[in-house]
């Protein structure tokens, strides 16, 4: 047998990349490195927790609910507490906004120069079913002076002015995908060596693709232009995939083109899915990866928030998919306007 062959490299390491990136930029002075270290260690205790849940008996209903008016599940609790002492343990982040907190979380680093919003625990409730679920995160500079109190103006920033986003996917494997703004690159987890290795190198995402996401379920609460732009994609015999965790429907359209739609509705008129730590972090990622995000109207990263827990519509992923679905909302558009002047003249 070759000699050679009995000590292969295993890979690159997420650590590893991520101290080579740093030394690409002379000014880094490695807060944002170790910031992604924090990120990087609470999501393996999280697929340690996700992983035994069902032996431990942390799975199902914590018996409350968040600011959202939805059922906490268990380990939304756990996943919100891990992240958040990672990162106060960490001390690069001043502040934290969370899906399952109602005000901002003033960690009490005030010489931290970071901001994180973050949805501690994506699909949650696909849990209990084995589905595959996740954790989304962006990352601000904060705008107030080192030093002094958080102010509300360091975390509603738009989506333009993250630093970086990324997401954890715990599926059939342990996924951290993340983006500093130079690309995207994917790391999976080696649960025997405990270390997250570099696999998806430079990933960009199809400019097409024939999948269609969206939760059909509220087809009558739709959008006219929305049931007309997803018969089209069913008459071309697009494959309908809708698995109900935003982070596995989206890692799955990056990879293999497609589009993800979670539109406007009667029963949510200004959308559901949360700007400020669902959207703005995914839009950051698919846009690095040569993808599109927008809220049918605008970019969703151009879109100013005015509030923590501010709903968005979201359609996001391979280019043209995106841009043919914004042409239905555009002719919609157009043909209402024209119907307006006709009443008006």
């Amino acid at each position: 047998m070759d000699s050679n062959n009995l000590g292969l490299p295993v890979g690159t390491t997420l650590d590893r990349f991520i101290k080579r990136k740093q030394d690409d930029f002379p000014y880094a002075t490695g807060e944002l490195s170790q910031l992604l270290r924090d990120i990087a260690l609470a999501g393996k205790i999280i697929n340690r927790e996700i992983s035994r849940s069902g032996l431990l008996g942390i799975g199902g209903a914590f018996g409350a609910t968040n600011v959202q008016g939805e059922e906490q599940q268990k380990l939304d609790v756990i996943a919100d507490i891990r992240f958040t002492r990672a990162l106060r343990n960490g001390g690069e982040v001043c502040a934290i906004i969370s899906e399952e907190e109602e005000k901002i979380i003033d960690l009490g680093n005030h010489s931290g120069r970071y901001v994180v919003a973050m949805d501690p625990l994506d699909g949650s409730s696909n849990i209990d079913v084995n589905v595959s679920i996740g954790t989304i995160f962006s990352v601000f500079r904060r705008i107030s002076p080192v030093g002094g109190p958080i102010t509300e103006e360091d975390v509603l920033q738009k989506g333009t002015e993250q630093v970086a986003a990324g997401y954890i996917l715990y599926g059939s494997s342990t996924m951290l995908v993340y983006t500093t703004g130079h690309g995207v690159n994917g790391f999976t987890y080696e649960p025997s060596l405990g270390e997250f290795f570099l696999s998806h190198q430079n990933i960009t995402t199809p400019k097409d693709g024939k999948i269609f996401s969206i939760n059909e379920g509220s087809w009558d609460l739709f959008d006219q232009p929305i049931r007309d732009y997803v018969q089209e994609c069913k008459e071309c015999q697009f494959s309908g995939r809708y698995i109900g965790s935003l982070v596995a429907d989206f890692h799955r359209n990056l990879l293999k083109g497609g589009i993800y739609i979670y539109p406007r509705s009667t029963k949510s008129p200004k959308g559901k899915l949360r700007l400020m730590y669902e959207c703005n972090a995914l839009a950051f990622i698919v846009e690095q990866a040569g993808g599109m995000a927008t809220d049918g109207h605008r970019r969703i990263l151009e879109v100013e928030p005015t509030e923590l827990h501010q709903r968005v519509p979201l359609f996001i992923g391979s280019p043209k998919m995106v841009e043919k679905a914004m042409e239905f909302v555009r002719n919609d558009a157009i043909s209402k306007g024209k119907k307006t002047q006709m009443k008006t003249a």
